[in-house]
């Protein structure tokens, strides 16, 4: 009885870890440039996907420096997500070096791009190479703004595109990817309108604020709020005496109501804006990355409230 006891346990045992073998072979291995992105993409694929994240959490896209075991984790991936749009300046090398075979998705895809601070020119958005043409050495933007995700309506786009992403790659679990998105796209329809309806509550006299880099340029043409910064689309460039005695005038002029540190930025640079322009800090608002999982925002959606909330209680005072 024992015995028979014992070997039934045995093979529970095999069976569990046989299974539990098959799960982690199952799992999609998704690679992800930044932290929204990796938060997006587990919104999507849940418990199938295993995702890991290049730049991490509080990190600066812009003047990321990869390391040997990024190419490592590309070579294994299944999918590598990238925004596109000129962010990742460090991909198409590490892309090279890795050898990987997984496709890169530009999640952006589809997203109507407005121009950045940094070019006055005209020029095409070709999609067709993807990471190579939009994110290459030398950490320059080109002529788009990157930072597509400050508006909520174009984080349903990158939702759309992962989804379809990962149904490619995992057919079999396309049904479950599919039913995750419709779910969380929901999600994003009310915090579009949550933001809408918080950001309306501000006076428009009050609607200008100031952060350290031009990272807000979709929230502000989707929520109404202007945003002046003394460095453009990319934190790589340190904004000159010149930049900031230009942006004090503005802010003067404009009638600037707070100024805000970034999460991934240096807060110097701002401080030195408020004492010249006797503005307050208003807090610090998450632009290019999450937080860690014990901040404020630690997903794609609490960023927004967080942003938001920050946003209110510094310029109306609450």
């Amino acid at each position: 009885m024992f015995r028979a006891l014992r070997f039934a346990a045995y093979v529970s045992t095999v069976a569990l870890c046989s299974y539990a073998s098959a799960a982690s072979a199952a799992d999609l291995k998704v690679v992800a440039s930044f932290s929204i992105l990796a938060d997006l993409a587990k919104n999507v694929g849940g418990d199938r996907v295993e995702i890991q994240t290049l730049v991490p959490v509080d990190g600066d896209a812009h003047v990321y420096e990869p390391k040997p075991v990024d190419a490592v984790a590309l070579q294994k991936a299944d999918v590598v997500l990238v925004n596109g749009l000129g962010l990742e300046g460090f991909m198409s090398r590490l892309i090279e070096t890795s050898g990987t075979k997984a496709p890169i998705v530009e999640a952006s895809r589809g997203v109507k791009p407005i121009k950045g601070e940094e070019e006055d020119h005209e020029h095409g958005h070709d999609h067709g190479q993807e990471a190579k043409a939009e994110t290459h050495e030398g950490h320059h933007h080109g002529a788009w703004d990157p930072h597509a995700w400050q508006s909520v309506s174009n984080g349903e786009i990158y939702v759309k595109n992962i989804t379809k992403a990962f149904c490619e790659a995992d057919k079999a679990g396309c049904q479950t990817y599919t039913q995750n998105s419709e779910a969380y796209l929901k999600k994003l329809a009310q915090l579009d309108k949550d933001v809408k309806a918080e950001i309306a509550a501000i006076p428009q006299s009050k609607r200008t604020i100031i952060t350290t880099h031009d990272a807000f340029g979709y929230f502000s043409k989707a929520y109404g709020l202007k945003f002046v910064a003394p460095e453009g689309i990319s934190t790589e460039a340190e904004a000159s005496a010149a930049d900031v005695a230009k942006l004090v005038d503005q802010v003067k002029h404009d009638k600037a109501s707070a100024v805000f540190m970034e999460n991934i930025s240096n807060p110097r640079l701002i401080e030195q804006i408020a004492k010249e322009t006797g503005l307050k800090v208003g807090g610090t608002l998450y632009s290019d990355a999450l937080s860690a999982a014990d901040g404020p925002a630690s997903t794609y959606i609490d960023m927004f409230h967080h942003n938001v909330k920050t946003m209110k209680a510094a310029i109306l005072g609450s």
